[in-house]
């Protein structure tokens, strides 16, 4: 039982990735390729303003900074299928999707303080990468607290009775 809730926060986190590099992927292409971009372009929510902003790029650079997202979506999609591989889920493989995760909430809080604060204004497609990325950090938070299941437990504790002799 514990091995499905395990294997659907893991289908989750990857749905989710695969959202998240979509979106990252379209950014890039409205950056890069003169895609139209699907936004409101006024009041509040004016995706247009956020990403021609001096904000919207790697500092001291031209990269924009969808393409971090995008490789930190792509780095959680592969942790994702890990964790759907290997069963029960390492207590390692909990602890660096939790590490990427937290990562991901500190860049989300300042991009979201710069929108809000600096810019008066927010993007749409941003947001819906920021409510992703603190969606996986909450599953990930969870997994993290789960205790290690029975099999996991014996593993280790073969592994280390083995490691010792």
């Amino acid at each position: 039982m514990e091995t499905i809730r395990h294997s659907r926060a893991q289908l989750l986190l990857l749905i989710l990735s695969v959202i998240g590099i979509g979106i990252a992927i379209y950014l890039t292409a409205v950056h890069y390729e003169n895609v139209p971009l699907i936004c409101s372009a006024s009041g509040l929510v004016d995706c247009a303003r956020v990403l021609s902003s001096s904000y919207s790029v790697v500092p001291g650079t031209t990269i924009p900074i969808a393409v971090p997202g995008l490789a930190w979506c792509v780095i959680s999609a592969t942790l994702a299928i890990t964790g759907l591989r290997l069963q029960p889920i390492p207590r390692w493989l909990r602890t660096a999707q939790f590490a990427l995760s937290l990562s991901g909430m500190l860049i989300v809080l300042y991009l979201v303080y710069v929108e809000i604060v600096r810019l008066h204004t927010i993007c749409a497609w941003c947001t819906g990468l920021h409510v992703i990325i603190l969606t996986m950090f909450l599953i990930t938070l969870v997994q993290l607290q789960q205790p290690q299941s029975d099999v996991e437990a014996e593993s280790e504790q073969s592994r280390v009775t083995t490691g010792s002799r």
